[in-house]
């Protein structure tokens, strides 16, 4: 798929030379900050060394004084307290996090995770029944709730009180809980909105503690959960989370959790973990518990308090993903194929498919696998509890549960984000909602949306790399969005040695060394793009974007070339 290359021109020649002269540093360091608003000293002291301090007053949230009062109240007159939380890592996390550290104040507490398959996303009616014949009077609901205003009253009906702690966008009216913490909320003055589920599952547990005098210290251990829920529910590391995240992960390379040690030797991942591994070795590894079978088991390995139990629960997990993993391709090749046979599909700005045999585990993954190869807003649909329930990925720039919410009159319910969300109609729907899906992404997608792309931050001569800038853009992580590595093109580089295939499975990455005028060589790996190594002939010009990494092979580490891409003159 040929990809646009988008270089972001935004910067101010004078602010980059006065920031590079205070730092001492070049100009392309100076460059990345400013386009990461970071004009004096002061700013980029305070984003190269995040402090503890800088996490903001849990207080200055809505209704938190409402919900450390009803907590307290709970613990006071001796009432049976339900976590409650989503069957995602963000759900599993913010459960994990918020039943450990009350369990250490108070007995009288379970935690509640609704199955996938019978119960679907968020606050069930199960779940609350389950609360009044187990005489929980109280619920603290997390990453999910924001909307679930009849539930709620349900469960008021029932003399059982919510607190909900969400980070998703709430509706027109929210739920009538004691406390409702979310700092989407239009009348919330809280500075940072952009926390995950287990970030406001953290701020509840800090407002405890401020409240009762509780050292601040006993509850950082806890942000190790706040760090994976930040990589996997792909939230902005900027900001609070930028801080929470930082010494989250300083946690987990430093003292992990049973559960995370347990995770971390069964992935087989290298110590010093970054938010990257967490995405892709950790992460999906949480998810599978939820998605095959039953995130309670991703729960208890989160909570496990010696390293047995946690080996126990974590080889339940890890088979988990085993199967996810199989389902997962299946069901692409089979969604590929049917794209494949059905030449109008290739024509339209939106990939609608439906199986009713497909795995709903695994949808969601599947969506994002298609826009990978089609690259258009998609949605994977399968049967579910006699209906059709989807899962919707977007790409750059369109706003997909807007275009689903136009579809609105032919859903049962929806719910999600801009980039990613979910959907239930009944089977007899799907293909009214094709068309109609259809119809709206066509008249509002713009053509570059189409298109994958490459966001490159700034152009960067190879001669002026060094040692010293490659220590600064190291400090320049946790990495995330809003705060991406920096991918840098390089123009006119040739090749000082030859290109050649490797990868175990197919060979389709290249290997292969450049120069530029002036510079020494530079090791490159360019994953995926073998069918462009008869194109690089010795002597011939041709352009790189790509990031900077260290690759340890060995115990030898050497700065190497991460290509995302290749242009050859013409």
């Amino acid at each position: 798929m040929e990809k646009r290359w988008v270089e972001n021109n935004h910067s101010d020649k004078t602010a980059i030379d006065r920031l590079a002269g205070e730092l001492n540093v070049n100009q392309v360091v100076a460059s990345l900050l400013t386009k990461r608003g970071i004009y004096t000293f002061d700013q980029a002291k305070d984003f190269f060394r995040p402090s503890i301090l800088h996490l903001h007053d849990p207080f200055l949230m809505k209704d938190m004084e409402l919900a450390i009062n009803r907590i307290n109240k709970a613990i006071a007159n001796n009432e049976r307290i339900l976590i409650y939380g989503d069957y995602d890592v963000d759900g599993t996390t913010s459960v994990a996090l918020t039943y450990t550290f009350f369990k250490t104040q108070y007995s009288e507490l379970d935690f509640y995770i609704p199955d996938r398959y019978k119960e679907g996303y968020g606050i069930s009616t199960a779940g609350i029944d389950f609360a009044k014949e187990h005489g929980f009077s109280l619920i603290i609901a997390l990453d999910c709730g924001i909307k679930a205003n009849d539930k709620v009253a349900y469960a008021n009906s029932l003399g059982i009180d919510f607190i909900i702690c969400d980070h998703h966008l709430p509706g027109d009216t929210v739920p009538a809980a004691i406390a409702v913490l979310d700092p989407k909320q239009k009348d919330c003055d809280y500075p940072y909105d952009e926390l995950s589920g287990c970030g406001i599952g953290f701020k509840l547990v800090q407002a405890y503690c401020q409240f009762h005098q509780i050292d601040m210290d006993t509850i950082l251990p806890l942000l190790d959960l706040v760090a994976v829920s930040i990589a996997s529910d792909i939230v902005p590391l900027t900001g609070e989370n930028r801080t929470l995240a930082y010494f989250g992960l300083q946690q987990l390379n430093s003292n992990p959790r049973p559960g995370f040690k347990a995770l971390m030797n069964i992935a087989a991942t290298k110590t010093d973990l970054s938010i990257n591994e967490i995405v892709f070795s950790i992460g999906p590894r949480i998810n599978a518990a939820g998605r095959i079978d039953d995130a309670k088991h991703a729960v208890n390995l989160l909570i496990s308090k010696d390293e047995q139990t946690a080996f126990d629960f974590c080889e339940i997990v890890d088979s988990k993903n085993t199967e996810r993993r199989e389902f997962d391709q299946s069901i692409t090749l089979s969604a590929l194929q049917m794209i494949e046979e059905n030449f109008g599909l290739h024509e339209k700005k939106s990939t609608v498919l439906f199986d009713a045999s497909w795995h709903k585990g695994v949808i969601g993954i599947v969506a994002s696998r298609l826009i990978e190869k089609h690259y258009k807003p998609t949605i994977i649909l399968t049967e579910s509890n006699g209906l059709a329930a989807g899962s919707a990925r977007s790409v750059n720039g369109f706003d997909i549960y807007e275009a689903i919410s136009a579809c609105s009159d032919l859903l049962i319910q929806y719910g999600g984000h801009k980039y990613a969300a979910g959907l239930t109609m009944h089977i007899d729907q799907i293909p009214a909602f094709q068309e109609k899906f259809e119809e709206i992404v066509a008249a509002s997608i713009h053509d570059d949306s189409l298109q994958a792309e490459i966001a490159i931050e700034c152009e960067m001569n190879l001669a002026e790399f060094s040692t010293k800038t490659n220590a600064i853009l190291k400090q320049f992580a946790p990495f995330g969005p809003g705060n991406m590595k920096p991918v840098f093109i390089s123009s006119q580089v040739q090749l000082a040695s030859p290109a050649q295939l490797v990868g175990k499975q197919n060979n389709n990455h290249l290997k292969f060394s450049v120069v530029q005028q002036g510079s020494y060589a530079f090791d490159c790996i360019a994953f995926g793009l073998g069918n462009l190594k008869d194109k690089l002939e010795p002597g011939i010009p041709f352009d790189i974007c790509y990031t900077i990494e260290e690759n340890t092979w060995r115990e030898k580490t050497s700065i190497q070339l991460n290509i995302k891409d290749i242009r050859i003159q013409s």
